[in-house]
């Protein structure tokens, strides 16, 4: 319907709550994915009220991991943490965009309030295309949080043999990290 205004991306992520999270029960669904998906939204729930260490939620394109991570910061953002939830591609713009002549904030001042967030949200963390400056950038930013144990959320649709290595070893140490797949077909 093109006489509805759009919304943009923040105020739909604003929308992403735990409440509004379908747990698909209507849907054409197998007991191990209903199953998956139910033990998924609990863990977010979990994350979300106390947010320590790493969650990665991987899987498929349109299954729920973004309503997940978004979820976890409005929950947060509702108990007075600020979070700081942002898309990898589009973060890496604005990071980018600070070099401009007319740009209104430095780059130092946008990479430390990222790397420094008391609650990150990465989402469709997917840089197998991403040029050699963007995965530095984006491992600067992951290493930081992993040696500072800073809550961080991570969504991502490949599966983490396909991430940087240096990437991987973060996500992958189960003292910090809990790795989530979720198995449900795309909503």
């Amino acid at each position: 319907d093109t006489s509805q205004p759009r919304l943009s991306s923040l105020e739909l992520y604003a929308r992403m709550t735990f409440g509004s999270f379908s747990l698909r029960e209507t849907d054409k669904m197998n007991p191990d994915e209903r199953a998956n998906l139910a033990r998924a939204f609990r863990a977010a729930q979990e994350f979300a009220e106390h947010p320590h260490g790493w969650l990665v939620l991987s899987g498929a394109y349109g299954c729920g991991k973004t309503h997940l991570a978004a979820s976890i910061g409005n929950y947060n953002r509702s108990r007075g943490l600020a979070p700081i939830f942002r898309s990898v591609p589009d973060l890496l713009d604005h990071l980018r965009s600070t070099f401009s002549p007319s740009s209104t904030v430095t780059y130092d001042e946008i990479f430390e309030e990222v790397r420094s967030a008391r609650l990150l949200i990465l989402d469709d963390l997917d840089t197998q295309n991403a040029s050699p400056w963007a995965r530095e950038k984006l491992y600067q930013i992951i290493n930081h949080r992993y040696v500072a144990r800073l809550p961080t959320v991570i969504t991502s649709s490949l599966p983490t043999d396909d991430l940087d290595p240096r990437i991987r070893t973060r996500i992958l140490d189960q003292t910090r990290c809990v790795v989530f797949p979720l198995s449900v077909p795309s909503y």
